[in-house]
């Protein structure tokens, strides 16, 4: 369990970094298809970096954050394997992890970097008037899609594929 959420915490350190090396250095446009409709069809296209390096720097944070994000999924199944885990372990273990990142990406994301400190708007200030009147975030509808049925229907897959490898394995 103490792993477990260790993992999800990496996890989220890993998205936070995916995303300060997409807004902050690399800043290409590409890497905002996230970004509700109407804040992409407002951001435009930097082809001069913000200083000397900045898009080399970006992307160095960029590939350090995947591999972050992979060593998350390989530790968390080696584990699963060297401890015996069952589907229902797997499953909970992929499920915690999930849902921990999403409650992190709806309340510091979406509420305090959005909506209270304006983070991205500092950034790309073009997205400021789809933002402004806003509470929360964007995209509830998706979150919580994410959150209560995208993410546990990964899981179970995940787990399900660690059971069939875990059960060829042994035979």
């Amino acid at each position: 369990m103490i792993l477990t959420v260790f993992l999800a915490v990496v996890f989220c350190a890993a998205i936070t970094l995916m995303l300060i090396s997409a807004v902050v250095f690399i800043k290409d446009k590409k890497l905002f298809s996230s970004a509700p409709k109407e804040a992409l069809a407002l951001v435009k296209d930097r082809k001069q970096e913000e200083f000397y390096g900045a898009r080399r720097i970006g992307w160095v944070l960029m590939t350090i954050s995947i591999i972050m994000i992979l060593g998350v999924g390989v530790v968390s199944i080696w584990d699963g394997f060297r401890s015996s885990f069952t589907f229902w372990q797997f499953f909970l273990r992929f499920v915690m992890i999930f849902t921990i990142y999403k409650i992190y990406d709806m309340t510091f994301f979406d509420y305090f970097l959005l909506c209270r400190f304006r983070f991205f708007q500092h950034f790309i200030p073009e997205v400021t008037p789809v933002y402004t009147d806003r509470k929360y975030g964007y995209n509830i509808k998706s979150q919580l899609m994410k959150l209560l049925v995208i993410f546990p229907a990964a899981s179970a897959l995940a787990a399900w594929i660690c059971e069939l490898i875990r059960g060829s394995v042994l035979q």
